[in-house]
């Protein structure tokens, strides 16, 4: 028996109970951080989404993915909070479309009526076409790894909302912003970098907090690691992709889970990661570890 939750399919009871936890908790754990003057974070529960634009003079913004199912009302709040009444984003871009990342994506495009931009190579994934592979336990003892054949791994399908980003590396009302391709994690994920600060949005190509575990999602220690093991089937296209984005030498990182870092401290744990990348990122066992 399944059950359609915004827009996601989850097929078992315990698939709802999971997700269900996971919602009933952001009341208690969403945050909101400036972290610069055109780029907010809002962290629900264990994913973050970003708000890019001026909120001083309420002016044109852009959202940067989506959050968990069940937070729509967090978003929206945040997002009138934030920039007033009435004024919906320009746009929507995905870095990708694990469940974690479009949670709320069907009930905000619904809501705002604003087109969403993603790699070409995700849109299946946003169309109704495509499922991504199964998640692995196995790459890991923590309990977010052992729970993640709960989450939802189905596409959702946002129809003619979702379009293919420029294949010149521009990005849709963000004219400061290139958007770069770094798949692995999925085969369609972005990161967003702007120049004039080195800014960097990396979704999940790497991520500052160990999310296979409990206790590290938790405490939140701000620490550079791999991709979320559990759902990441390409591991040397996602070490490529982490590469590329330490060659960036970026002044400040926010990703996808965890807290941004910045500075000295983030270059010299990301050309960490980046030496390091089979021992330190890629699992011991699992069906995808080659």
């Amino acid at each position: 028996m399944s059950e359609r939750m915004h827009g996601i399919e989850t097929e078992s009871l315990g698939e709802r109970l999971t997700m269900g936890a996971l919602s009933a908790l952001q009341g208690i754990a969403s945050h909101y951080a400036q972290v610069l003057p055109d780029v907010a974070c809002l962290k629900i529960v264990i994913a973050n989404a970003y708000l890019i634009g001026n909120p001083r003079d309420h002016a044109e913004w852009v959202l940067v993915d989506a959050g968990l199912p069940g937070t729509v009302g967090t978003i929206l709040k945040e997002a009138e909070d934030h920039f007033g009444k009435d004024n919906p984003p320009q746009a929507i871009i995905l870095t990708h479309g694990h469940f974690d990342h479009v949670g709320a994506l069907v009930e905000l495009v619904e809501h705002w009526e604003v087109p969403v931009y993603a790699h070409e190579q995700e849109l299946p994934y946003l169309t109704g076409k495509a499922n991504y592979p199964p998640a692995e336990t196995e790459v890991s003892k923590g309990l977010m790894a052992k729970l993640s054949p709960a989450y939802p791994r189905e596409g959702i399908n946002l129809g003619g909302y979702v379009q293919p980003l420029p294949s010149d590396g521009e990005v849709p009302s963000l004219p400061e912003w290139k958007w770069i391709a770094t798949p692995g994690h999925t085969p369609g994920h972005i990161s967003l970098f702007r120049e004039s600060d080195r800014a960097l949005i990396a979704g999940d190509a790497f991520v500052t907090v160990k999310q296979e575990s409990a206790t590290e999602v938790l405490l939140q220690d701000k620490e550079v690691h791999g991709s979320p093991a559990y759902f990441t089937p390409d591991w040397k296209t996602a070490w490529e992709s982490v590469k590329r984005l330490d060659e960036l030498r970026p002044e400040l990182a926010m990703t996808g889970h965890g807290k941004p870092m910045q500075g000295e401290e983030l270059r010299k744990q990301l050309s960490t990661l980046t030496a390091n990348y089979g021992k330190l990122a890629v699992p011991d066992k699992g069906k995808y570890v080659q």
